[in-house]
């Protein structure tokens, strides 16, 4: 007989499955907990923010001390740009660090820098950029035969509304004096670095703060809050003429030194001394007045691609109130001479437009808008200021002219002109006699740091000893003191901005005295004037040669990391 076997002995098979059945449900519920909380109902409770880290070229970088390399061959040019006792500019002739890779980056990784220098209170300010009016393109039917199907291209993300954030320095504090710019609209930040804005859906979003690399995130869909992190940027440049970029052997030489030395950027003249505009222009106006001058480089577009692909940071030069070819072709927009009716010319023969006259400003920012849309970072204004050499007791201007009336004008123009070029992502620079440091007044030309700080990124005073022709307090022969005359003029223009984001960036003198003893500006003279704009409190600096003929065994070698 067959005997069945009773009590636990029968129940221990279903217990062991009733386990199994068990544990494998935990595995199941716990993978969709991990891998897909929303299918159980559950929801994080925030987003972590997401770091965006900004880093610029290894061409940018600082390089570090390296044996210096020989003096660059001379070359042909124009006169000094210091010929008259007043300034370097009477006689003066006729790179964005490159674009910053943007990484997403943990915290940890980020290198330590210099102490942070905290800036004043901001208020938040908005400049909302006009768009372009365009033709519609006329639509054509495409009659050619379907290409075969291409593998689908990864989408561009969106915003999906709001952004919000934080914009820090690389030891992850909040950077004051920064600026986000999206869909043609430049948000200032205050001092805690935090930022909310709408950006348009697929706008990139720029961000800038003088003395930093720039930084650009593409549109995301992300959820949570930015950190956006930027790297200091400074820049040391040499200038190259309306002809010497043009030239192939000046250009190929002043590159050979940004290759090879501490030089990252260079100063273009878009528009020079004559108001001739370098490149193909666009701007109606002047092609109307023969703008177009004998040096126009038709292939201006591959030269810049070059220098992006080289890692320079390029700054157009806008000559502004200087400008003989406007001056001629619209005498209603000339300073007028009273004897002859006709424009008044300076001593070089060159005529200046009305600085009261806005169609002379928007002229010149026209031409600066052309200028960003070509490539460049950072557009530096120069002659933004009334004459001072020639019959200034015959010119005659729409206005009166005083301290009460040439202060306001000039700053009302760096006024607009930084609103409408900072909404297009640039810098915005303006170059100023070196006096401007000690004068309390406006040097009798409109130029006062005080009024000017709060509408330019970069304050760019002309430094070089042989302009001060009267010498400086404590110093009655600046060319035999070079250091301690930038060190003190930076140190004052920077006391005197202080409150704005602005930074101080030089123009340094290398070419001969033309005041004082008449020396060759050689490898010590420079590098005075370099480290008495470091110890003065400058951020990076730019070398002036009429002739593009730069003292190359005055600078510091690349470093091996810049080199590369």
């Amino acid at each position: 007989m067959l005997e069945v076997p009773t009590g636990p002995a029968i129940q221990r098979p279903f217990l062991d499955a009733g386990y199994a059945v068990g544990l494998l449900a935990v595995a199941i519920l716990s993978g969709y907990g991990v891998l897909a909380p929303d299918r159980l109902g559950l929801v994080a409770a925030s987003e972590p923010p997401a770091r965006v880290v900004g880093s610029i070229s290894p061409r940018a970088t600082d390089p570090g001390q390296a044996p210096a390399i020989p003096r660059a061959t001379t070359a042909p040019g124009a006169a000094s740009r210091g010929q008259s006792p007043a300034a370097r500019e009477s006689a003066k002739p006729d790179l964005r660090p490159a674009t910053p890779d943007v990484a997403l980056a943990k915290p940890d990784t980020l290198p330590p820098s210099a102490p942070r220098r905290i800036e004043p209170t901001k208020p938040l300010e908005t400049a909302r950029l006009t768009p372009d009016a365009r033709p519609e393109p006329r639509l054509v039917p495409d009659v050619r035969p379907a290409p075969p199907p291409a593998k689908p291209e990864r989408p561009r993300g969106a915003w999906s509304g709001a952004v919000s954030g934080k914009i820090l320095d690389q030891d992850g504090q909040a950077l004051a004096g920064a600026s986000v710019v999206a869909g043609g609209v430049e948000t200032r930040i205050g001092d805690d670095g935090a930022f909310t804005l709408t950006p348009p859906p697929d706008a990139t979003l720029i961000v800038k703060r003088p003395g930093y690399a720039k930084v650009t995130v593409e549109p995301t869909p992300i959820k949570g809050p930015l950190e956006v992190v930027m790297r200091p940027h400074i820049v040391k440049a040499a200038y190259l003429t309306y002809f010497g970029f043009g030239d192939r052997g000046i250009r190929s030489r002043v590159l050979d030194l940004v290759e090879r030395t501490e030089l990252n950027a260079v100063v273009i003249d878009v528009k020079g001394d004559r108001g001739w505009i370098i490149y193909p222009t666009r701007v109606e106006q002047a092609l109307a007045i023969g703008a177009q001058g004998p040096a126009t480089l038709r292939d201006f577009d591959g030269m810049m691609a070059d220098l992006k692909a080289r890692g320079v940071y390029t700054i157009a030069r806008i000559v502004t109130f200087k400008d003989n070819i406007l001056a001629n072709a619209r005498p209603d927009l000339a300073v007028v001479d009273t004897r002859t009716g006709k424009p008044w010319i300076d001593r070089e023969n060159l005529a200046w437009v009305d600085p009261f006259r806005e169609e002379v400003w928007n002229y010149n920012i026209a031409i600066a808008k052309e200028a960003i849309e070509r490539g460049f970072d950072e557009v530096q204004f120069d002659y933004v200021r009334f004459p001072t050499d020639g019959k200034i007791g015959a010119a005659k201007y729409m206005k009166s002219v005083s301290k009460e009336t040439r202060l306001p004008t000039v700053a009302a123009f760096l006024e607009r002109a930084r609103k409408e070029l900072g909404a297009r992502g640039a810098y915005v620079a303006a170059d100023l006699f070196g006096y401007t440091a000690f004068n309390e007044n406006d040097t009798d030309i409109g130029q006062r740091i005080e009024e000017l700080a709060p509408h330019l990124d970069y304050i760019c005073p002309m430094v070089y000893p042989s302009g001060y022709h009267v010498g400086i307090p404590g110093y009655r022969n600046p060319v035999q003191n070079s250091y301690a005359v930038v060190r003190e003029s930076v140190r004052l223009i920077r006391k005197r901005a202080a409150g704005t984001p602005a930074r101080v960036r030089p123009w340094l003198q290398d070419f001969k005295d033309y005041a004082f003893d008449k020396r060759i500006f050689g490898v010590s003279e420079i590098r005075d004037q370099i480290r008495g704009t470091d110890e003065g409190g400058g951020s990076g600096w730019m070398l002036w040669n009429p002739r593009n003929d730069y003292t190359g065994a005055a600078l510091r070698a690349k470093s091996p990391l810049a080199a590369r």
